[in-house]
């Protein structure tokens, strides 16, 4: 797939008032400072399109972009360790669910984990839930150009650990926003969803 066009469609607090549910969606999802932003700018190839912060929890309403005017990207307000209120907090969580659980045409969550770190209870305790809720998703391991990477250790970790509670565990992707690693491989993997979306 080849990127023509990314635009910005508009933010929104609530699945009401998002884009008519008439295009796939693809939403982007993790822990705070995760590297969610970056990933998306490298996939999109615009250096602006999400702002990238060192402030985690800069990102507070669900963003929408149309791609090629063929589907949406969305990036969500990430989880985890974000400086914010417990009410906040609990807000954040509300109507992220909200939408992953109602968006009709929503094809797919990416949820990204950050390769350099052992697992995290918060990613468990999500990819858990989704599963019960049978929200698709694919995982996508970030920052694998760092040298904390360790080869792959965290991967492994990562994957041991989900299957405590899984028989098989989803898709994944290795990616480095830096280093462009990745990008062809999930901008295919949309492809083909998007594929099937239109035979439906």
């Amino acid at each position: 797939m080849k990127i023509k066009t990314v635009n910005f469609v508009g933010s929104f607090v609530t699945v009401n008032s998002c884009p008519p549910p008439t295009k796939p969606e693809y939403a982007f999802i993790g822990r705070s400072n995760v590297g969610k932003s970056s990933l998306i700018n490298m996939l999109a190839e615009r250096k602006a399109l999400a702002r990238v912060s060192n402030t985690p929890g800069k990102t507070q309403t669900i963003n929408h972009f149309i791609v090629n005017d063929q589907w949406y990207l969305v990036d969500l307000p990430g989880y985890g360790y974000a400086k914010v209120s417990k009410v906040q907090r609990k807000k954040w969580e509300q109507f992220i669910r909200n939408y992953l659980l109602k968006r009709d045409n929503l094809q797919c969550v990416l949820h990204l984990v950050d390769s350099r770190i052992p697992p995290q209870a918060s990613d468990i305790e999500f990819v858990n839930w989704m599963g019960e809720m049978m929200i698709p998703f694919v995982t996508v391991f970030t920052k694998i150009d760092d040298r904390k990477y360790n080869k792959g250790a965290n991967v492994a970790a990562y994957h041991k650990k989900m299957r405590e509670t899984w028989n098989d565990v989803p898709q994944h992707f290795l990616t480095s926003s830096a280093k462009k690693i990745g990008r062809m491989e999930l901008l295919e993997f949309i492809n083909d969803v998007n594929g099937r979306f239109q035979k439906q």
